[in-house]
């Protein structure tokens, strides 16, 4: 799933709205990336947004 253990960003649903006004459910998901962080001096691997990724919120290890 995705989802990114940092800021909890989730997936997001919608409409996806056609030309001719035909509606079908949408999902839409977050960028996610599985990266080695280092978090408390502990090496771990975690699903991290690329928001995150950008903003410094999580070391790269």
């Amino acid at each position: 799933m995705a989802k990114c253990e940092i800021c909890s960003k989730d997936v997001h649903f919608g409409i996806k709205v056609s030309h001719s006004h035909r509606r079908s459910n949408k999902m839409w998901k977050a960028n996610v990336k599985k990266v080695r962080i280092a978090q408390n001096g502990v090496v771990r691997t975690a699903n991290v947004c690329t928001r995150c990724l950008r903003s410094n919120l999580v070391s790269r290890a």
